[in-house]
């Protein structure tokens, strides 16, 4: 009897890792570098998607919110809150690395600086920047969510596609209980996804189309 147990056990086990698998919750792979990111000093969380054949990161979290980017060089976008800002831009992969190089944008200066991104592990993400291809610096960005699928403006054919959510999946509700014990079991529901798919962002869009 306890063998039988047993195997019940391992095989809801199995069903419900399985499940997770493909609802996105798996380990991420070894070459994906697309997810949510926590930066190194731990102020904000970039997302990182593969647009239009080219990765480019958003901001999707902050941890004081209402930032404005007061110090880019263009006067029209100074007002531009940092929520939803690109900060890696067109970044396109090296022949035959896993890494990828194009520019990012430093908002605390206003200016862009080349830089390269590489995965040290499926968890820890690289960010390597150079002012005049000196002064090199860099730091580890850490996993928070992802990897993340491919945008529907990857696809030619899903250009008229609803934009998408890329948030993590809510949990399934448990199912009410008939049972009256006189107090609240409901669970605060997810916060909504402030940015979501960041292909369809104009600032990604505009430059691709």
């Amino acid at each position: 009897m306890r063998t039988l147990g047993f195997s019940k056990t391992l095989a809801r086990t199995s069903i419900v890792a399985a499940g997770l698998l493909a609802a996105g919750f798996g380990p991420a792979r070894a070459d994906d570098p697309t997810g949510d990111w926590k930066v190194a000093d731990g102020v904000a969380n970039i997302r990182v998607a593969e647009c239009n054949g080219a990765m480019w990161g958003v901001v999707v979290w902050e941890q004081k919110a209402g930032g404005i980017d007061h110090n880019n060089p263009d006067a029209s976008k100074r007002n531009r809150p940092t929520l939803g800002m690109p900060i890696l831009l067109n970044m396109k992969k090296k022949p035959g690395k896993e890494a990828w190089e194009g520019q990012v944008y430093n908002a605390k200066d206003g200016k862009l600086y080349d830089s390269t991104i590489k995965l040290a592990s499926p968890d820890q993400l690289e960010i390597q920047g150079c002012v005049l291809g000196f002064l090199c610096g860099g730091e580890t960005w850490t996993r928070v969510a992802g990897p993340i699928p491919s945008s529907p403006s990857n696809n030619p054919a899903a250009k008229g596609a609803p934009k998408a959510n890329m948030a993590k999946a809510a949990p399934p509700k448990a199912a009410p209980s008939h049972r009256t014990t006189g107090q609240k079991t409901a669970a605060a529901p997810e916060p909504a996804d402030p940015v979501g798919d960041i292909c369809l962002l104009p600032d990604i869009a505009r430059p691709t189309h």
